[in-house]
């Protein structure tokens, strides 16, 4: 599709349309843009609620304010500031860009100016914000005529320069990773440090959900652990973006009380947030204009305007897809269109950051590593590829827009995911409430595991002894066992770290997998590059043998995948085309812990196994999706055992589903001629795989109905030669979830697993979804289940299980309005090409389980 332009109205000429405000008047008017409008929300400008600087201010720091233009304070700083001297730990939850790090840097300078032994240890949740908050601190130390020393301290720091800081500094910036990896395990060369620690800062809060605020969690009881060992007590100071619980999740990560500062005194120039639904291009299979699409022809008109703009997507590949096709659209933009995201090395994105900040980039699209705080200028527009997954997230980023002053727009453009289409019909999730909770599990038995190895590293445990709010019972059990692996040594009443490996190096605070996959290419020239990395469990499924893997726009094709020494090893290339693994996984039933009755049938909650193994991968055409070429893999399984939260259907309702014709998911009986035309079709197709070429061999090919066997009155119009194909196992397998008929079970499942996330602050990628008619979870019942995907799990399918009635009840509204015929991407799926949807029979299933199925 061309790029869209702004053509002169009432004989405008170009040069006097070039503002983002006459560009919202355009839009305004515009039957393009208005007619895919679903709400234009604009917050109205909004007074600063000012107050005095506290008297308890030192003058020096006083003075250091004005020279930086702060002659008052918001009522939110004046706030942290009276509960930092009360002694109180707090978390400020005011919006973005209103002032929050003064929230905690008033304090903590302050008493660093009056008590030379004071010190404060600042956490980010990524290394680019740790160097732009440093340059903040900065500014206000320079107007200190004694500066206390503060410097960054994390994986990019020299290591001829560590020990000076160290000895140096009374003010330390850093990310978890440094923390856990490099500072505690040798905190004895931070003995004054520790001693003399009286504030710790953990900024972004919401960010530390999952897996990552788990590890957070018990990164902090050992933060406390070392810090109580050398006689110190420190104080919390904590930030967060909205969300439904901060208190309940900045009291788990500190495991202590918490005061919430909620009330937000800085000032707001008026912002426009647009929720922008693409218009439906097929009506029949309610198929949507794709959101990148529609994102790039939005950008494209502010490119015109020049007006800089960041694009959000929320997975990498999305970055390089959107930039790549940007760049081809905007050719007389392309340098200035830049891709920002995690794998990048840490020169292209400082280098990116820069660009930004002087105007070089006029466009730059990124995942949520550019949602946070860092200073990437005065950014006029921001454009979200989809719903970032979390109202926090979507608040966060649309406030990267008109971070200085004068008008912002932000523009939510939906895809077509269940999710995204039920927030367009219900935009008060958006505007009026947040009913995602932000959710860890400090005490998951792999990561507590992880922790405590750590812990005993850095200090003896003493028998008895908890860590934060785990029991000692527990603890003492773990320490046994790690004792009788010989990773410990008990002497004395204590355990002692007695094995050879350093455990922190082994240890992600991000995942529960261990070392990343190292992405090396082969250049033109021989030499080998380091391209990236991807975390050890994505890199089955982005960087197998064949895989495109995409970089800054670039293609590179994977020639190995070596998991043994964590390598994958590329080669550029010039191609038209992406790939995507295929999946096969199967799931085992190991301990139910909950179940409970519920309308049309049972609700469980319990421990399972999930094995996976990547066994395929298509090649899919750049724009038009199509499916032009398919290859096997064989790759190692992975095991999964994790928590689990399923939903299985009573007798009676099938039987009165299939009584009323809803229930399609019974199996097909292909008739008396089967077996014969099975023969005859392997026979013409030469017992060759009509997708892939493989011969048969020691076992006979599938045959497959091209089109689905129910669509046909009898089995022997369905049978016919003509509607046969035949196929090998892999091949079948993959045409049957191309375009297989979808059921009432399977559409279920669908619209659930996509609206979870809206209640769990997670990503759809956290969590899996099985669905099965004879379900070994159900005891051979039909049963959708939906589990974390993480070890041991994290708590999101035991808050499924608690909410399950609002969830259904949630899932039947979007279905019943969705303005599909029977089954779209926005719903239960898509019906494919030759498929048959299952939109009805789900319909019937979400009645009969919220207690309205009246036949």
């Amino acid at each position: 599709m061309m790029p869209f332009r702004y053509i002169p109205v009432y004989g405008e000429t170009m040069s006097e349309a070039q503002s983002l405000d006459r560009l919202i008047q355009i839009w305004n008017r515009q039957p393009e843009i208005q007619d895919n409008v679903v709400a234009w929300h604009i917050e109205p400008e909004r007074p600063a609620s000012w107050t005095e600087i506290p008297e308890r201010i030192s003058n020096e720091l006083r003075r250091s304010l004005q020279l930086s233009g702060i002659d008052h304070l918001y009522s939110h700083q004046s706030e942290a500031f009276r509960l930092a001297e009360a002694g109180k730990h707090f978390v400020v939850t005011t919006g973005t860009a209103s002032g929050k790090t003064l929230c905690y840097n008033l304090p903590v300078l302050n008493q660093l100016i009056k008590n030379p032994d004071t010190r404060a240890l600042y956490i980010f949740p990524t290394k680019a914000l740790t160097q732009d908050q440093l340059d903040g601190v900065k500014r206000l130390l320079n107007g200190l005529k004694t500066k206390p020393g503060a410097f960054v301290y994390d994986g990019d720091t020299p290591v001829s320069l560590r020990s000076k800081v160290r000895g140096a500094a009374r003010l330390i910036l850093t990310n978890p990773d440094m923390a856990h990896i490099s500072i505690l395990p040798h905190h004895t060369l931070w003995a004054d440090f520790f001693r003399n620690l009286q504030y710790i800062i953990i900024d972004e809060i919401h960010t530390y959900r999952g897996v990552f605020g788990s590890h957070l969690a018990n990164l902090m009881r050992r933060i406390r652990r070392v810090a109580s060992f050398y006689g110190a007590h420190p104080q919390f100071f904590m930030t967060s973006a909205t969300i439904g619980n901060p208190r309940q999740l900045a009291e788990r990560l500190i495991e202590k009380p918490v005061e919430v500062i909620s009330q937000d005194g800085s000032p707001r120039g008026a912002r426009n947030l647009i929720l922008y639904n693409p218009p439906v291009v097929v009506p029949d299979l309610g198929i949507r204009r794709g959101a990148s699409v529609e994102a790039i022809r939005l950008a494209g008109d502010l490119l015109s305007y020049h007006v800089q703009t960041i694009l959000f997507t929320r997975t990498r590949r999305g970055v390089e897809i959107i930039l790549r096709n940007m760049r081809e659209q905007q050719s007389e933009h392309k340098s200035h269109i830049r891709g920002y995201r995690s794998g990048y090395l840490a020169g292209e994105r400082r280098s990116i950051e820069q660009d930004l900040r002087t105007g070089q980039a006029m466009a730059v699209v990124a995942t949520n590593a550019l949602e946070l705080g860092i200073d990437i200028g005065g950014l006029d527009a921001a454009i979200l590829v989809g719903y970032p997954g979390t109202i926090a997230g979507t608040r966060q980023q649309s406030g990267r827009a008109g971070r200085r002053s004068g008008s912002a727009l932000a523009v939510l453009v939906a895809s077509a995911s269940p999710l995204d289409q039920f927030l367009m019909k219900h935009p008060e999730y958006i505007f009026d409430q947040s009913p995602e909770q932000a959710l860890i599990d400090p005490d998951n038995l792999l990561i507590l595991l992880a922790h405590l190895r750590c812990a005993a590293f850095e200090l003896p445990f003493h028998k008895g002894e908890g860590f934060g709010s785990s029991p000692p019972a527990l603890i003492d059990s773990l320490l046994g066992v790690m004792e009788q692996s010989e990773e410990l040594h008990y002497s004395n009443e204590k355990y002692y770290w007695s094995a050879d490996q350093y455990p922190a190096n082994h240890i992600s605070l991000r995942t529960t997998s261990e070392s990343p996959v190292l992405l090396q290419a082969e250049m033109e020239n021989g030499r080998m590059v380091t391209v990236g990395e991807v975390d050890d469990a994505s890199s089955r499924w982005m960087v197998h043998p064949n895989a495109i893997y995409i970089h800054q726009g670039r293609e590179f094709e994977v020639m190995d995948l070596d998991l043994d020494r964590h390598l994958a090893v590329m080669k550029p290339v010039d191609v038209d085309y992406y790939t995507e693994a295929v999946q096969k996984v199967t799931i085992e039933l190991i301990d139910l812990l909950k179940h409970s009755p519920v309308m049309g049938g049972m609700k469980y909650y319990g421990e399972i196994l999930v094995t996976g193994q990547v066994i395929g991968f298509r090649r899919l055409r750049w724009g038009t999706m199509e499916v032009i070429g398919e290859g096997d893999l064989d790759l190692p399984p992975t095991a999964l055992r994790t928590m689990a939260f399923w939903l299985a259907l009573d007798e009676e309702i099938i039987a009165t589903l299939r009584e009323n014709g809803k229930w399609n998911n019974d199996p097909n009986v292909y008739g008396p001629n089967w077996e014969r035309q099975r023969r005859l079709a392997r026979e013409r197709d030469q017992y060759t795989c009509q997708a892939c070429g493989l011969v048969e061999q020691n076992q006979a090919h599938h045959v497959h109905h091209k089109k689905p066997f129910r669509t046909f009155a009898g089995y022997a119009e369905a049978n016919q030669l003509a509607n046969l194909i035949t196929l090998c196992p892999a091949c079948h397998q993959r045409a049957e979830q191309a375009i297989r008929m979808r059921s009432g079970l399977a559409g279920l499942g669908y619209v659930v697993h996509h609206l979870a996330p809206l209640f769990l602050m997670c990503d759809i990628s956290d969590l899996g979804l099985d669905f099965d008619v004879k379900s070994p979870l159900a005891g051979g019942r039909p049963a959708v289940a939906i589990y974390d995907m993480v070890p041991a799990g994290i708590g999101l399918s035991e808050r499924l299980y608690d909410i399950q009635e609002q969830l259904l009840a949630d899932a039947y509204s979007l279905v019943k309005d969705c303005e599909c015929r029977d089954g779209c991407p926005s719903c239960v799926g898509p019906a494919g090409e030759n498929g048959v949807g299952g939109k009805s029979e789900s319909l019937a299933l979400l009645r009969f389980m919220i207690g309205e199925y009246d036949g």
